[in-house]
C-alpha cells in the first residue's frame, strides 16, 4: 500500500483515474475513498477521479470520454473542433466505434456514435495527451473526408467549411486529403468542392 503522498502523486501524474488503474499501481480503493472523504480527491463522473486542485482544460470532456470509452476515436464535429477546422460547437461528443461494438452508456456527456469499419475505422488515428489521458482522434485530413462521407449527419455546409479551413491551414495537404477521400469512398463527391477552393 502506498503512502498518502505517493497516492496523490500517482493521481496527479495520471490526471483522470479509475479505481482499477490505481489498484494496479498499489493504491487500494479504500485509500482512494479515504482521500475523497478528506477532500483531496474529487469524483468527476461515475468511476472517474482526479485531484481536488486539478485544473480542467477546455478538452476536459474529451479526456473524460477517452478514459471511459478507450476503444472510441473522436471523429466528425468533435475532431473538427479539436483541429480548429470549424466554428461549430457540438453539444455532443462524436466518437467512432466499430460496427458491432456495444454502445457506451454515459450519464454525461452526451455521445453521438458513428459506426466505422475496415480502413475507414483504422486509418488516420492520431494519439494526443489531454490532462494526462491518452486520447485518440482522427487526423484533420481524415476528418474532412469523414465529414463528406457523413454529410447527411453533419451537413454539407459543415463539410465544405472544414475543407476550406483545411486547405487554408494545411498547405500541401492535398495528397493526404486525396488518400482519405479514397479510403472513405468520397473522391467523386469531394472533387468539385476541392476544385472550387484550390
Amino acid at each position: 500500500m502506498s503512502t498518502k503522498e505517493e497516492a496523490l502523486r500517482i493521481i496527479e501524474d495520471m490526471g483522470l483515474v479509475r479505481p482499477k488503474e490505481l489498484e494496479e499501481r498499489g493504491v487500494p480503493r479504500t485509500q482512494l475513498y479515504r482521500l475523497v472523504r478528506e477532500g483531496l480527491v474529487e469524483r468527476h463522473a461515475r468511476g472517474i477521479y482526479t485531484l481536488e486542485r486539478h485544473a480542467p482544460t477546455a478538452e476536459h470532456t474529451l479526456a473524460q470520454v477517452a478514459k471511459r470509452v478507450p476503444a472510441g476515436v473522436f471523429c466528425l464535429l468533435t475532431a473538427l473542433r479539436f483541429h480548429g477546422l470549424t466554428t461549430q460547437s457540438p453539444a455532443e461528443v462524436w466518437i467512432a466505434l466499430p460496427e458491432k461494438a456495444r454502445r457506451p452508456r454515459l450519464d454525461y456527456p452526451r455521445l453521438r456514435v458513428a459506426r466505422f469499419s475496415g480502413a475507414a475505422l483504422a486509418e488516420g488515428i492520431e494519439t494526443h495527451r489531454l490532462e494526462g489521458v491518452k486520447i485518440r482522434v482522427y487526423s484533420a485530413a481524415k476528418t474532412v473526408a469523414d465529414c463528406f462521407k457523413y454529410r447527411n449527419k453533419v451537413g454539407l455546409d459543415v463539410a465544405v467549411e472544414a475543407l476550406r479551413d483545411f486547405t487554408r491551414h494545411h498547405r500541401g495537404g492535398a495528397t493526404e486529403l486525396a488518400r482519405f477521400a479514397r479510403i472513405c469512398r468520397v473522391t467523386r463527391v469531394m472533387q468539385p468542392y476541392l476544385d472550387a477552393v484550390t
